[in-house]
């Protein structure tokens, strides 16, 4: 410490000069509230000004790094690059979509659910895979046998994203199932299913984006046109899907980058 700064720091304890004894020792235990102070008063002195901790990274709990890629995403097959107009018309029609579910969200959240509807906890990545994507597509099962078309089993084809579930999951819970399918997605076709989960799931995201989400929704957009760029059959209907959610990303969420160029 610098000399002066002492008089600039107010003191807890004001201590004079102890009047000790010649013989008195700081390593045996203080015997009157002088020795005491005195010791105290000795300790403190010899405290270095700078103390470095020895910490071992092996005891540090790890925790999950959030990267956010700059890059792009690819461009759109020929002749299937969306329009300004209609990416604005998206934007508009999403935007109404959060407004309305905001305005609603207690009503729906006070509805009963189905007593065959269970949502797994925020926790259960494979709970909240086949909830949302039901066994067929989890499993990768092209068909269901003939008897069990007769009536809709949502075990097997997974629950609808429906207002009465989404408007109980917060925001937390939302994060969590937005990068369950997109980790999914990472190594699987895109699917219908998957398609209204994560549009439901956009809708429920909050702004400002957590960093956490927003380098979701960027791993998300790029999936989508890396998806696209593949489509050897050109399935419109799918292609205009993964184009809807790059809209959604780039131009509702902010990420101008992932944009795709006007055609």
């Amino acid at each position: 410490m610098e000399p002066g700064m002492e008089e600039l720091m107010p003191r807890l304890l004001p201590v004079g000069d102890c009047d000790l004894a010649e013989d008195f020792d700081p390593t045996v235990p203080p015997r009157t509230p002088q020795e005491y102070l005195k010791r105290v008063q000795i300790e403190a002195a010899r405290c270095p000004d700078v103390v470095v901790a020895q910490i071992d990274p092996r005891k540090l709990k790890k925790k999950p790094t959030v990267n956010i890629s700059i890059s792009g995403c690819q461009p759109a097959p020929e002749g299937y690059s969306p329009t300004l107009k209609w990416q604005q018309q998206q934007v508009a029609n999403f935007s109404a979509v959060r407004q309305s579910l905001n305005k609603h969200r207690n009503h729906w959240r006070s509805q009963h659910l189905d007593s065959n509807v269970t949502m797994p906890k925020s926790e259960d990545e494979e709970g909240w895979k086949k909830f949302c994507l039901g066994e067929r597509v989890y499993s990768e099962i092209d068909a269901l046998p003939d008897n069990e078309n007769l009536g809709i089993d949502y075990m097997k084809v997974g629950f609808p994203p429906l207002l009465s579930i989404v408007s109980r999951m917060n925001q937390a819970t939302v994060t969590s199932v937005l990068e369950y399918l997109i980790s999914w997605f990472g190594e699987k076709k895109f699917t219908p299913e998957l398609g209204r989960w994560l549009y439901a799931l956009l809708a429920c995201l909050e702004k400002p984006l957590l960093p956490e989400a927003h380098s979701l929704i960027r791993q998300l957009a790029r999936r989508c046109s890396e998806v696209r760029a593949l489509q050897e059959s050109k399935n419109e209907e799918q292609i205009s899907a993964l184009n809807l959610i790059i809209c959604l990303v780039s131009r509702y969420f902010d990420q101008r980058d992932l944009a795709d160029e006007p055609s």
